[in-house]
């Protein structure tokens, strides 16, 4: 997975973000908010005022409708800002009316949720967010100017420090632009009951084709556990008994010995595998049981700091489950560490999971590894994956799946 926003760029390639665009973008950004929120203030203020003055005639409803559904301009030009620091696209909540007409349109926005939102955001966006935006504009770049034009043997020190703000100005502003993106998308993201119907049926599909592996993984464990396993131990029973009637200086012994010690084994890993599968600790004790039976396995060392509730809905439990499996397994095979960590919180109906290791870091996530069908999966949950891992590591696997707990 490429960095889709400016934060992800550099936390993955500290340096080689340096020479992308993305400290450009958050530059783009922060500037043309400064020059949208100069000019929101006036226009919102206008309408404002006007409203309040004409109030008293009931004439200034019309200016304070009008504030309202200008918010919905100021969040449009905001979406479309978005972009420039974050790559993934955040869709218009707004419906159509179901009837034509002026008097259709305004009722039905002024009944949408994401019409007050969009107020309040506009409101917090012309009363803070536009002039913090100018606050480290000035303090990254027109504080060191003055400085550095006005330089002497007095004033030499604050030079240096002008000095020092500026080379690191690439983060300055690319960190604010990243916090500053993540609010408005707070504010402006649709909620699940706003979405479109197509996008709510692909959802819907995705948790079904999820359900559906799930319940096949479910049958092949059955299967195997029902079927195979019990040939084998069948076989063994027969095997042993042949071994009883042969003379232990006899060739056939030797082989017979060596059919056992083989079948045991196929044996050992066949129940790993039906284990791995659907394990027992998953669906009697939960997630936390489980992750810290797995750690417990592990080639390396690992530390598991778990604060969750007792029991979850049974598909993210599965679903959590795989993600550490997998990442856990990764770390095993390509990272070279020497331990790794897992960390998980449950927090305002958001369950996050922490995974680092300190191996030698660089996971190109782009490179056809296990990460793109994890992504599929916390997705189709309505979660989101982050990695970070610059070369010569630490590697962080940040997950963030929402979770409705009772």
């Amino acid at each position: 997975m490429r960095p889709t926003t400016a934060w992800q760029a550099m936390a993955q390639r500290p340096l080689s973000f340096l020479t992308s665009s993305w400290p450009w973008r958050s530059l783009a950004y922060l500037i043309s908010g400064v020059l949208f929120g100069t000019a929101a203030v006036a226009i919102l203020a206008a309408c404002l005022a006007a409203g309040v003055v004409l109030l008293v005639v009931l004439i200034g409803i019309a200016p304070l409708v009008g504030l309202v559904l200008a918010s919905g301009a100021v969040a449009t030009v905001e979406r479309h800002r978005l972009r420039l620091v974050d790559l993934d696209r955040l869709p218009d909540p707004h419906r159509r009316p179901d009837t034509r007409g002026i008097r259709a349109w305004v009722t039905g926005r002024l009944k949408e949720p994401v019409t007050w939102r969009e107020l309040l955001f506009t409101l917090v966006s012309t009363a803070a967010l536009w002039w913090l935006d100018l606050i480290v504009l000035g303090f990254t770049f027109a504080l060191p100017a003055v400085f550095l034009s006005s330089l002497d043997s007095e004033t030499w020190p604050w030079a240096v420090f002008s000095a020092i703000v500026l080379l690191a100005s690439p983060y300055t502003v690319t960190s604010w632009a990243g916090a500053r993106a993540a609010m408005a998308r707070t504010f402006l993201a649709p909620r699940d009951r706003e979405l479109g119907e197509e996008l709510r049926e692909i959802r819907a599909s995705q948790v079904r084709l999820l359900d559906s592996f799930d319940a096949e993984r479910t049958r092949i464990e059955r299967d195997l556990h029902d079927g195979a396993q019990q040939r084998l131990v069948s076989l063994g029973m027969t095997l042993a008994m042949l071994h009883l009637d042969t003379p232990p200086d006899s060739p056939r012994s030797e082989l017979l010995t060596q059919a056992q010690t083989q079948l045991s084994a196929a044996h050992q890993e066949l129940r790993a595998l039906i284990r791995g599968l659907n394990p027992p600790v998953l669906a009697d004790h939960g997630l936390v049981a489980a992750i810290e039976d797995y750690a417990a396995r592990f080639p390396i060392p690992v530390t598991v700091d778990l604060r969750l509730p007792e029991r979850l809905p049974r598909k993210i439990e599965t679903t959590m489950y795989y993600l550490l499996n997998e990442a856990m397994t990764n770390i095993a095979r390509h990272s070279g560490a020497a331990t790794a960590q897992v960390r998980g919180r449950y927090h305002a109906d958001l369950l996050i999971f922490d995974i680092t290791d300190d191996g030698h870091g660089g996971v190109d996530t782009e490179a056809g590894t296990g990460m793109t069908g994890l992504a599929d999966r916390v997705r189709a949950l309505d979660g989101r994956i982050r990695v970070s891992s610059p070369a010569g590591g630490p590697t962080l696997l940040h997950v963030e799946v929402p979770c409705h707990y009772a």
